[in-house]
This record gives C-alpha cells, structure tokens and sequence, in this order.
C-alpha cells in the first residue's frame, strides 16, 4: 500500500465516523421538542439521561414501573408524550415493562445493530428518547412485545 492509498483511506475513514457521531443529533433536531445536552442532563436523573439521550439500558428488574398494574398511562420521562396505557401492559417475564401496542403516534422504530445483530429500537415520537426495543414475540391482538426501560418513562393512575 503507497502512501496516498493509506491517507486516502484515513480521510474516507475519518469523514464516515464524522457523519455518524453527528448524524444522531441532527436527526434528534427534527423532533418537536429539542433540548441542549446541558438541558437534558439538568431534567432527567442520571441513569434517565444514559437511557433516554446515550441508548443504555437499564437492570432487568430494577423498575418500580414493571409491577405497576393500576390503571392509567405511561409517558416519556423526558418530555411527557403520553405512550402507553395500562390495558396494553402484560408481564412478559423478561423484568422490563413490556406492552403490546403503543398509543396511536405516539412512538417510532428504527433500526439498531449495536450489538452486533439487527433489533428494532424504539423512541418516543416527540422527543427521540430511546424507550426499548420491540419483538415479534408478544400476546395478542398484535404479537408484538415493547420491551420498555422503566426509567424512561412515567406513569400517571386514571
């Protein structure tokens, strides 16, 4: 390999991981409710920050929100967009919150390979914060199972 081979390798390189470290937050930007990193950081508790605006997940179990069984809604910690209500919730046994159906418009999906195989990630329509991902193995009518980190969300009793 010459040398103008290698440099331009670098460059392409360099320009890719560029546009990826700044493509989140300009698709983060086409979202209705936008905050700064420093305003996130300032609303949400540190280990809502991690999940809602850096995609970590949270400790199977360790959410008060899994065995919340009144009646009422489940909304984004991070800007209040109602997302689920409690007649979707079921315990799928996996010691996340986990739904079947989300309100209407109330989140959208996109795809996620961070751990090396193809999930499908869902956020909060309004905001962009990751809430959990979704599986083709839940309860009817849908199939589906949103499986949810507690700290991302908030629950109000009807």
């Amino acid at each position: 390999m010459n040398r103008r081979h290698f440099l331009g390798g670098v460059t392409t390189g360099a320009v890719a991981l560029a546009f990826w470290q700044f493509a989140p937050e300009e698709a983060q930007a086409a979202y209705p409710f936008v905050l700064s990193d420093a305003e996130w950081k300032k609303r949400l508790s540190p280990w809502g920050y991690k999940v809602l605006r850096q995609q970590a997940t949270e400790y199977p179990g360790s959410s008060p929100l899994n065995d919340e069984h009144r009646a009422g809604i489940f909304s984004c910690a991070g800007c209040d967009q109602k997302l689920f209500s409690s007649k979707t919730k079921f315990d799928s046994g996996t010691g996340w919150p986990s739904f079947y159906a989300p309100l209407p418009k109330a989140v959208g999906t996109s795809r996620d390979g961070l751990l090396g195989y193809a999930r499908t990630e869902v956020h909060c329509a309004r905001c962009g914060g990751h809430l959990g991902h979704v599986f083709d193995d839940g309860p009817k009518p849908t199939g589906k199972r949103y499986c949810l980190n507690g700290v991302a969300m908030k629950f109000s009793p009807a």
